[in-house]
């Protein structure tokens, strides 16, 4: 067996297993902010490393179109590592700003931008 198609099938399954963590904290964690950090694991961890997995299978078998695959999931993988947490944090902000989630911080640091 190929180092790239054992490699392959490691990211493949740690992906499984962040998604299964990032569904636990869904259901466990106490409120929206912790909540969208679990969220924001599953979908990283959960979904591009899976795609980096897909892309070292694709390079390390015979099949045909294994560049236009791996090259298409290197792609999707990048995309939404680069997309997650940036809609996460655009979502907590947003949260925080309109105050529709009920916070009780030690320290508020983003007092001022809701003014």
């Amino acid at each position: 067996m190929s180092i790239l198609l054992t490699l392959g099938a490691i990211l493949i399954l740690t992906g499984g297993i962040c998604d299964l963590f990032g569904a636990i904290g869904l259901l466990k964690f106490p409120n929206f902010y912790v909540r969208l950090h679990a969220a924001t694991v599953g979908t990283i961890g959960g979904a591009a490393v899976p795609l980096f997995g897909v892309t070292l299978l694709a390079l390390g078998t015979d099949i045909p179109n294994k560049e236009a695959i791996a090259g298409a999931s290197l792609i999707t993988g990048m995309i939404i590592l680069l997309v997650a947490p940036a809609g996460a944090t655009a979502l907590a902000y947003a949260a925080h700003k309109a105050r529709i989630i009920e916070w009780k911080p030690k320290t508020d640091q983003l007092k001022e931008a809701r003014k």
